[in-house]
């Protein structure tokens, strides 16, 4: 559907952020951005998930300088509250009893960066989405699975736990982790990708 027409490094370990490029025809570089992960005490969330995504394409921008690099951190927020990814199973059976039943929101952050020409935009999208109300046992038996130990909020809509999604309000990919529509209009506007 579209074709990579400038040099485009994908800073990220997450399998689906490859996939929802791969599947529009974007071919990319892949790396790791190495970032400490930490909200500050007073950041609120979309400061928090914003600087996430810079943090992460400046982080290998020295290795890339003649790419443009793309970026992106995606986190669940509940009432105020960031959830993360569950540092145990412990942890992601507390996520989930507060998630099901609930609507909470989802925020992912990306940044596109140029290097050779300090060309830096970072967008945010936002979208709710409305978790099934489950039993203990059925949360355990998803934990059990092991989907929900490296995803942030302890679900991923992609996968098992989408049988758990009710609703979503806004860009069903931003919740997966780019929300595709905004990603691609920056990738064209800045002449990084063109129609196929």
């Amino acid at each position: 559907m579209y074709r990579t027409i400038a040099p485009l490094v994908l800073a990220s370990q997450s399998p689906r952020r490859r996939e929802l490029l791969g599947q529009m025809g974007i071919e990319f570089t892949l790396t790791n951005a190495d970032i400490e992960e930490t909200r500050f005490a007073v950041e609120s969330a979309p400061d928090f998930v914003t600087r996430m995504a810079q943090e992460k394409a400046l982080a290998v921008a020295g290795e890339f300088s003649e790419s443009w690099i793309l970026a992106a951190d995606t986190i669940v927020v509940l009432q105020g509250e960031v959830l993360g990814k569950p540092e145990d199973k412990s942890a992601a059976v507390k996520m989930l009893s507060a998630i099901a039943g609930n609507w909470h929101q989802v925020l992912t952050a990306f940044t596109l960066y140029y290097p050779e020409a300090k060309h830096l935009v970072t967008r945010i999208d936002s979208s709710r989405v409305k978790i099934a109300a489950l039993s203990e046992a059925q949360i355990k038996a998803y934990i059990a699975t092991g989907e929900p130990l490296d995803k942030a909020g302890s679900y991923a809509v992609q996968g098992l736990g989408g049988a758990f999604v009710e609703a979503i309000e806004g860009s069903p990919t931003n919740v997966i982790g780019l929300p595709l529509p905004l990603v691609i209009s920056e990738l064209l506007t800045c002449k990084v990708i063109a129609l196929a």
